[in-house]
């Protein structure tokens, strides 16, 4: 039995029994995997996957439990790859973040400022995404932290655990007569073309419920997938925004009026997301207490061990 063996197996899984997209993903050939699942299911004595012909099409239930098993046997093999880095190299390595437009652009620079002065010698990656891509990263290993508001804790793979929360606020141009209207309503906001998040994004989902609730068809004109091009199109007057209050600057938005809407619609909570079973580098702890100054390390020990959203913390 081999761990490349077990590697091949998981990414099978992972892909949707698509044994072509896996070979590509992990850089080698379609019968070369094939030859090498048949080899581990001889050694194994059970079939893994069920066939077609030359397809697979699903999984056995002996199978199920090699794939469970083989997960966490890579796991421990890449936390042993991580201790030994950890040791040997000291405050070196790298550190790859996963988080949405709003985070990166408006919330991380102060922190990612005073982590790099503290952490000169680790390497750090910043990918955007959306959440679930934020989330898929993360479980597949491809980021080691995800910070979004959304489909984080739709993932039994992943620890989460709760930052903050924050609101949404109507962005619009100065003058426009909605900033006349106090308190904002929602019957007003239907009156005009709105523009805001894409429906993957950023509490969209809490925007709809909001006008459901009272039959309230909104019109929305434009979405996107981030709070910069929101206000973009908002500055030419093509609608109202609905964005995050975290990205709305008085200074740096000259012409727009930012409006409260926490009275309009849910508030949303930022998560931090880690890969279950995952080994944190000390300077990994340190991110996520400069990021979430509550989740020290006892803290985030604590979930790690017992898994789950920790959302009573």
């Amino acid at each position: 039995m081999k761990l490349q063996q077990l590697r091949y197996i998981v990414e099978i899984e992972r892909r949707g029994l698509n044994v072509s997209e896996a070979a590509e993903s992990l850089f080698t050939s379609q019968p070369g995997i094939s030859k090498q699942v048949r080899m581990l299911e001889d050694e194994l004595g059970i079939v893994i996957f069920e066939r077609s012909g030359k397809r697979f099409t699903g999984i056995t239930e002996p199978g199920r439990i090699v794939l469970n098993i083989a997960e966490r046997m890579l796991r421990e093999a890449e936390n042993l790859r991580r201790v030994g880095q950890e040791y040997a190299a000291g405050d070196t390595g790298s550190l790859i973040l996963a988080v949405t437009h709003t985070q990166a652009r408006y919330v991380l620079p102060l922190v990612v400022r005073d982590f790099l002065a503290h952490h000169q010698k680790v390497q750090l990656e910043i990918r955007q995404g959306n959440p679930t891509q934020i989330a898929e990263w993360v479980v597949a290993g491809e980021a080691d932290i995800g910070i979004a508001t959304e489909a984080l804790d739709q993932f039994e793979q992943l620890v989460t655990l709760p930052v903050r929360q924050w609101n949404h606020c109507v962005v619009a141009p100065e003058h426009h007569p909605v900033t006349t209207c106090q308190p904002l309503s929602l019957v007003e906001l239907a009156r005009w073309p709105l523009i805001t998040y894409d429906t993957s994004f950023v509490g969209r989902s809490r925007i709809n419920r909001a006008f459901e609730r009272l039959e309230l068809k909104p019109n929305v004109v434009l979405t996107a997938l981030d709070s910069d091009v929101i206000k973009t199109y908002v500055g030419l007057g093509l609608g109202l925004g609905i964005i995050s209050a975290l990205a709305y600057d008085k200074e740096r938005d000259a012409g727009l009026v930012a409006l409260d809407a926490s009275h309009l619609f849910e508030s949303n909570t930022t998560r931090l997301a880690l890969r279950r079973g995952a080994y944190l580098h000390s300077y990994e702890y340190d991110f996520i207490a400069l990021f979430a100054p509550l989740l020290q390390r006892k803290v985030v020990d604590m979930a790690m061990r017992g898994g789950g959203d920790q959302s009573q913390m």
